[in-house]
């Protein structure tokens, strides 16, 4: 019971108060802007430490360094944060008129890709452009980009001018577009990734308002279009066979899937400690990409993975608040694709690891090795920021916060105005 004192009131204090706390912090204009921020950079910094532990032993015999990986993570990521700086800075207008562009320039690099001697197959799959070096591009990667901005600038354009009641109209050409990016990346036997175009295809035709009947017949021909994927290609048939029996051919179809098991139940609730894993040592395929979080399940614990799957759901809820707050048609669907894009693939990939799905091969965002995805998903996040700072109120509370640090650094060196 409170006490009244004048005209004040006591402050209330217990569970009440701690929720009204944290409802009032969520309220606040840049709650978005910071929520993206943080949780982007803390999942980079840790799939830093981790690129580092899972592939330090592997390019310790290959190359004579345990650092090898981790020095071309880090070039990437040397790219793709000022790439970052950058897209949040950017008006929307500038992402729409990049989208058209970058489809054309996405659909030519999966065909080059495709193209005998120029591009690069690795592990029975076509997905590669080389550059000469280590350099190489995998051009599925900025599709997924392209898809997101062209779909929601198709849409916006359509709901401005009404036609989005017709479903020819919601459906051309966004589906034919849609097809031509997953035709080519099937080709180059990329199932993960074609389920990744389709999430986001699904996910703006859910929130332009698409009828219930429409929404669910395409969700049904994008379940029976994976089937028949799955069903032609041998060795996707084999995984999913593997993945109904999880205890047979377990040294073989079941490999992977058993020692990233083996992995996670070895650490425990604390982990055995970082760099202290055993899995790395030659047992588990690919630690550093599609199978690090089970690195980071033993050498983490329980309580890293559901960090990480904390600070992924962090980064669910500002998308989609992000695109729940946003007046412009144009940010909502974009923000609501990125954060399907994002999303999507990370359920995608830890439920390969934890045996709950199927492996597809595909990476965690933020966290695996490779610049293809890891520079595609900075800039989106980028973008994600943008879009916050459009939000109701964010331009005023940016206004009333001052200038930033980098502002500030030019003003110091008399670069810049204070």
């Amino acid at each position: 019971m409170s006490v009244a004192y004048g005209d004040e009131e006591e402050p209330r204090s217990g569970p009440r108060a701690w929720a009204s706390g944290v409802a009032g912090l969520l309220d606040r204009p840049l709650t978005s802007y910071y929520l993206v921020l943080g949780s982007s950079l803390l999942l980079l910094a840790l799939g830093m430490v981790m690129v580092l532990s899972a592939s330090s032993v592997r390019q310790y015999q290959n190359t004579g360094s345990a650092f090898t990986l981790f020095e071309k993570q880090a070039l990437w990521v040397g790219i793709g944060l000022p790439l970052m700086w950058i897209a949040a800075r950017l008006p929307p207008k500038t992402f729409r008129t990049a989208a058209y562009p970058l489809m054309l320039l996405s659909a030519l690099a999966l065909a080059v890709a495709l193209t005998p001697g120029l591009g690069q197959s690795a592990n029975g799959a076509q997905r590669w452009i080389s550059f000469g070096g280590p350099f190489q591009l995998q051009p599925s990667e900025p599709a997924k980009l392209a898809l997101v901005l062209w779909g929601a600038d198709l849409l916006a354009r359509k709901e401005r001018l009404r036609q989005l009641t017709d479903w020819r109209q919601l459906l051309i050409p966004l589906l034919p577009g849609t097809g031509v990016l997953v035709m080519f990346i099937m080709l180059g036997s990329d199932l993960g990734t074609t389920i990744v175009l389709l999430i986001i295809f699904l996910s703006l035709m859910w929130v332009v308002g698409a009828p219930g009947r429409l929404f669910v017949g395409m969700a049904g021909l994008t379940g029976v279009l994976v089937s028949i994927l799955i069903l032609v290609e041998p060795y996707r048939l084999a995984r999913l066979t593997g993945f109904l029996d999880q205890s047979g051919n377990q040294l073989s179809t079941n490999y992977q899937g058993i020692q990233g098991l083996y992995a996670i139940a070895s650490g425990g609730v604390l982990g055995t400690g970082l760099g202290e894993g055993r899995a790395k040592w030659n047992y588990l395929p690919h630690p550093e990409t599609d199978f690090i979080f089970a690195i980071i399940g033993e050498e983490l614990g329980l309580i890293g993975t559901l960090v990480v799957l904390g600070l992924f759901g962090v980064l669910a809820y500002a998308g989609l608040r992000i695109a729940r707050r946003v007046k412009d048609p144009f940010m909502r669907l974009a923000a609501s694709g990125a954060t399907a894009w994002l999303i999507g693939q990370a359920i995608i990939n830890i439920g390969a690891v934890i045996g709950v799905l199927p492996i597809t091969g595909i990476p965690l965002p933020l966290v695996s090795y490779g610049g293809s995805a890891l520079i595609p998903t900075l800039f989106v996040l980028g973008m994600l920021l943008s879009f916050a700072k459009r939000e109701p109120g964010a331009r005023q509370a940016l206004a009333a916060r001052g200038p930033g640090p980098a502002v500030m650094a030019l003003s110091w060196l008399g670069l810049a105005k204070r």
